[in-house]
C-alpha cells in the first residue's frame, strides 16, 4: 500500500484550479503511527493534540465535524485494518477550506507527526 501524508503540490494546485461551488465534505481516512519519536506519544495521542489545536481553525472556517469514529470490521474488501479513524468534515466552500489549510498558523505539522498513512477525499 502506498503511503500518503500530505497533498502533493501539483495535486493541491489541481484542487485550487477545480471548479467546486457550494458546500462539500472531506472524508478523512487515517492510519496512525505506532510511536511519534519527536513527542514520545502514540500517533493517536499526537492526533488528539492536532485536533485540539485545529479546532479553532475549523470553527473560524465554518467547518462542521459531522462524523468521527474508529474503524472496526470490514464487511466488503480486505479483512485488514487499513485505517484507524474516519472523519467526515463539512465545509461551507472551497475558499473556507483553502483559507483554513493555508493559514500560516494552522497546525498541519501536528497532523503530519501523527499519521503513517491517510486519504482526504472531497465528496459532494
Amino acid at each position: 500500500m502506498s503511503h500518503f501524508i500530505n497533498a502533493e503540490k501539483e495535486v493541491f494546485q489541481k484542487f485550487l484550479n477545480a471548479e467546486i461551488s457550494g458546500p462539500f465534505q472531506m472524508l478523512n481516512l487515517i492510519k496512525f503511527k505506532d510511536f511519534v519519536t519527536e513527542t514520545g506519544l502514540s500517533g493517536q495521542e499526537q492526533y488528539q493534540k492536532y485536533m485540539a489545536a485545529a479546532s479553532p481553525f475549523l470553527k473560524t472556517s465554518g467547518a462542521n465535524l459531522t462524523f468521527i469514529g474508529n474503524t472496526n470490521h470490514c464487511l466488503i474488501g480486505p479483512n485488514t485494518k487499513e485505517w484507524d479513524k474516519i472523519l467526515l468534515v463539512a465545509y461551507p466552500s472551497k475558499a473556507a477550506f483553502v483559507d483554513m489549510v493555508t493559514d500560516p498558523d494552522y497546525p498541519a505539522h501536528l497532523r503530519t507527526m501523527a499519521i503513517e498513512n491517510s486519504r482526504l477525499i472531497l465528496c459532494q
